[in-house]
């Protein structure tokens, strides 16, 4: 009875010295855990991002010192083939006359002839205040943290304001960029 019994007590002991194992652990993880949009580089660095887009010439770059950092942005990331973003950049140009005074810079990670065909469909090129390239290096997708497509990231002076993953009515997407009282 007595060789029984101590090795229940040694079980137990065993026992309790794993769960104390697995709850020190268990501390160090959730201690250095952080907030993952608290230190996603977009909050860490609210301005617009240093991006380097392939534009649809093939030949040029688009980077943040082609735009106007004292104006209104919009940043949308999209896949051509994504019908989100097929309808989100057909709301934006049949609203084209309210974003008028804001730049728009559409970057996709996707091919480059399917960049391509997408400004050809939708005939990009003929609006000023839109600008389109291959974000070929991968930066934009980890900067903030995107989970879904579209992803629309607002800046107002080079400063970030919000973010939308999804469509956005036009509406929402004005509403953003009004001062808060």
């Amino acid at each position: 009875m007595r060789l029984a019994s101590r090795r229940l007590f040694l079980n137990q002991i065993a026992s309790m010295r794993l769960i104390t194992f697995l709850l020190a652990i268990s501390s160090v993880v959730l201690a250095h855990a952080q907030d993952d949009s608290l230190n996603a580089p977009y909050r860490r660095n609210p301005g617009i991002p240093p991006f380097d887009l392939l534009k649809v010439d093939s030949s040029t770059h688009l980077t943040k010192a082609d735009i106007n950092v004292h104006k209104k942005t919009i940043i949308m990331f999209f896949s051509p083939e994504c019908s989100h973003c097929q309808h989100q950049t057909e709301d934006m140009l049949a609203a084209i006359d309210s974003l008028k005074d804001i730049q728009i810079v559409m970057a996709t990670y996707q091919p480059f002839e399917e960049m391509v065909a997408f400004n050809k469909k939708y005939e990009l090129e003929k609006y000023k205040n839109i600008k389109l390239g291959r974000d070929s290096k991968y930066f934009m997708p980890p900067f903030y943290r995107m989970r879904s497509l579209p992803h629309l990231a607002l800046y107002d002076k080079d400063k970030y304001i919000t973010g939308f993953e999804g469509n956005q009515k036009i509406s929402t997407i004005l509403q953003a960029f009004e001062p808060k009282s």
